[in-house]
């Protein structure tokens, strides 16, 4: 996979919410119960205790984004995929008219046509 498309669909959390996750394991939760209330696989949870532990305060310094913004993300793509759904089937819609006049045109060309060498 192409290294700038992984990043795309990369979660990212703030910072509170890591140390959050870490806390209810501090708070005697096991790693499945918080992997599971924090919808993070545990593997990511083992990583986030372990940068807590080494790095203390400066630990997760990157901007993260929050749940909020990863939900309204995803509001937005399922909109932008109904979106072209719907772009698609009006497409094919108007390309079906199209034809249906193009045909229409024909056939009264060349009825008019006919009529008129008869005469």
């Amino acid at each position: 996979m192409e290294n700038g498309l992984m990043g795309l669909n990369r979660r990212k959390f703030t910072r509170e919410f890591k140390e959050a996750a870490v806390r209810r394991l501090e708070l005697g939760a096991s790693m499945a119960e918080a992997a599971r209330a924090c919808e993070v696989n545990p593997n990511i949870l083992h990583r986030w205790r372990r940068e807590l532990r080494e790095f203390g305060a400066k630990a997760f310094s990157g901007p993260g984004r929050n749940r909020a913004d990863e939900n309204r993300i995803a509001e937005l793509e399922r909109k932008v995929g109904q979106q072209v759904v719907e772009i698609d089937f009006l497409r094919g819609c108007l390309q079906h008219v199209e034809e249906q006049r193009r045909l229409q045109a024909l056939t009264t060309r060349n009825s008019s046509t006919h009529t008129s060498k008869s005469k």
